[in-house]
């Protein structure tokens, strides 16, 4: 069954398509944003705030998200506390 997680501001992804989360400092993750947007399959979630970490979807999306990457490693894993703490936002 699919579960969907928060990945910031009321924005969801299903975790069964879920390959990474990575943080959006390394200059190898830079190289993936500019791909994705180039190839328009860049979908922007961080509803104009700095990029923080960028998921790798099985379809080629890349999606964007303001939280860290250990909040949403917390919310993948199950974590109560981090599904239901939208004040980290």
């Amino acid at each position: 069954m699919a579960r969907l997680i928060n990945i910031g501001f009321g924005n969801l992804v299903n975790t069964d398509k879920v390959i990474s989360i990575v943080s959006s400092d390394s200059a190898p993750a830079r190289r993936l944003i500019q791909k994705g947007k180039e190839a328009e399959l860049l979908i922007d979630a961080t509803q104009g705030r700095r990029t923080k970490s960028v998921i790798y979807m099985e379809n080629n999306r890349i999606i964007l998200s303001a939280l860290q990457p250990e909040t949403l490693a917390g919310r993948f894993n199950g974590n109560a506390a981090e599904v239901c703490d939208d004040t980290k936002e």
